[in-house]
């Protein structure tokens, strides 16, 4: 009984210091950090499938570094895959749900699928957040106003073939 003060003070700051140190983001490993870099560097040139390689091998090498997935939906996106680049921006919402660049990186995947009213959600949510002013937020609201881009007559279903 005589401890129970002592005891119950320790936990409480096992507590304070163990929510504190967890809500931390870590740095990337540093080997996933080179993954991270070479797969830029592929996506910036244009070598899609070999930059979402190195992403994928980084997120093998450090599972819990989130924004491993950003940039996995960033290669997805750039190669037409919108479907895919929003299960990775939701992917890294589930792990920081506050993260603006997840956030307004699944806005405009929807936006490039057709799903206007999905997107404007996540604006109304990044201007709540962060406000009207934030990058992310203008990004957003700048891919909202060009709107969802034109398909190719070739993608859009019609009644039936128009040739044999």
């Amino acid at each position: 009984m005589r401890f129970a003060p002592a005891a119950a003070a320790l936990s409480l700051f096992l507590v304070t210091t163990a929510s504190v140190t967890t809500a931390q983001d870590p740095d990337a490993d540093p080997r996933a950090a080179a993954l991270i870099m070479e797969g830029r560097a592929l996506l910036s040139a244009g070598d899609t499938q070999a930059a979402i390689d190195a992403f994928e091998a980084a997120l093998a090498v450090d599972p819990a570094y989130t924004p491993i997935f950003l940039e996995l939906a960033a290669a997805a996106r750039q190669d037409g895959l919108q479907g895919k680049a929003i299960r990775f921006y939701r992917e890294a919402l589930i792990r920081d749900p506050d993260n603006f660049a997840a956030i307004s990186g699944e806005g405009e995947a929807l936006v490039e699928k057709g799903a206007l009213e999905k997107a404007k959600r996540n604006l109304a949510r990044l201007e709540s957040l962060c406000g009207a002013n934030c990058p992310e937020t203008v990004s957003l609201q700048g891919v909202i106003d060009a709107g969802p881009p034109a398909r190719l007559a070739a993608e859009t279903p019609q009644d039936g073939p128009t040739s044999n």
